[in-house]
């Protein structure tokens, strides 16, 4: 008993930081506060890219989107594109090429997040509807590419999986 007593009043004894009890209550507490603190300041550094000002515009452009799409579709257009990280090319090809007016493309590849990785290549059409285009080292994501014609007549998309995927196929929505 007397043991029992003297470790009771040896614990009491020791100053209240060195109480193992005191740091797990207080652990969770502070560790949500230094949390909390990072992530308000990462979301204060880092301002969403992908909200739009001005919603009923973005509404509108949407009705003419579709309008390219379904003239692609009415033109039966489809592509295929090979890209050489080595060599930095992509190759491609379009099918059918009586479709394009002009010979001149335009092949924009769409981050998923960060607009500012975002380009936009204008390319050449030759007469049996092969391209190229010099494209730089791109980061790894799941890119949204488009195809359209220098008119904005009609629009190709696809979803490329780089590096996953060297080439890609694209199709009418």
């Amino acid at each position: 008993m007397r043991a029992v007593a003297s470790a009771i009043h040896q614990d009491r004894a020791r100053p209240w930081f060195k109480h193992p009890w005191l740091w797990f209550l207080l652990a969770p507490p502070i560790i949500s506060v230094v949390a909390g603190s990072y992530m308000a300041s990462v979301a204060y550094r880092s301002q969403d890219a992908m909200v739009v000002d001005d919603y009923y515009k973005e509404g509108k452009a949407i009705n003419q989107d579709l309008r390219r799409d379904k003239a692609a579709v009415a033109l039966h257009l489809n592509a295929l594109m090979n890209y050489d990280a080595a060599r930095g090319i992509v190759n491609g090809r379009m099918n059918p090429i009586k479709a394009i007016h002009g010979g001149n493309l335009t092949v924009k590849f769409i981050h998923p997040t960060q607009p500012s990785k975002d380009l936009a290549i204008a390319t050449h059409v030759d007469e049996a509807g092969n391209f190229s285009l010099v494209l730089p080292m791109l980061d790894r994501a799941l890119w949204q590419v488009t195809l359209e014609d220098q008119e904005h007549q009609w629009r190709l998309s696809g979803v490329w999986n780089w590096p996953q995927q060297q080439g890609m196929e694209l199709d009418p929505l």
